[in-house]
């Protein structure tokens, strides 16, 4: 079975949130939370400082970014429309498999909202892009991105030491993955 990349930029919904594209409104709201310190310090590609502009170029990049296969989702409470966060995969065609990303919002942190958006962006990769494999990785020192990969049914595949450095220092990265046999089995 062939993936089946979205034509236009898809929206998840969970319970509790919605996962929909970003729209340049919501560029002030990235910059506050991404521009967290301690939200910048757990991902390798949010900087810090989160200067000026930066959040409305990546927002604007985020429709030419789907024909590549990248899809950006952003994490919106359904209570009151608040973005919390961003998730996204990004898909490698050739190889039938994509690395899953995400940052929330510091106030947001230990809601269960990355672990629901996790879950829900998921099933999007399995049922309706088709793919075989996703995956994910972590700085070792960030446990709580590691329990949101657990609890999403992921396994821990290793750790790569000093494999990344983030603000001139080396981190070591643990690696996750699930792959569609893995969901079809906890499901039957």
């Amino acid at each position: 079975m062939a993936i089946k990349l979205p034509e236009t930029r898809p929206t998840v919904e969970t319970d509790r949130l919605l996962l929909r594209p970003f729209e340049l409104s919501d560029a002030a709201r990235v910059q506050t939370l991404a521009g967290d310190a301690d939200v910048a310090s757990t991902t390798l590609h949010v900087p810090h400082p989160y200067d000026t502009g930066l959040a409305e170029q990546w927002i604007e990049s985020h429709p030419d970014k789907i024909a590549a296969g990248e899809i950006i989702f952003a994490i919106i409470l359904k209570t009151d429309a608040t973005l919390v966060g961003a998730m996204g995969i990004v898909i490698h065609r050739d190889h039938e498999n994509a690395e899953l990303g995400y940052w929330i919002g510091k106030p947001y942190w230990n809601h269960g909202y990355a672990t629901e958006a996790a879950r829900a962006v998921l099933a999007y990769a399995f049922s309706v892009v088709r793919l075989r494999r996703v995956f994910a990785h972590h700085f070792s020192r960030n446990v709580a991105s590691g329990r949101v990969m657990k609890k999403i049914g992921m396994k821990h595949e290793g750790r790569q030491r000093q494999h990344v450095k983030k603000w001139g220092k080396f981190e070591d990265v643990e690696l996750y993955g699930i792959i569609r046999d893995d969901v079809r089995r906890s499901a039957a």
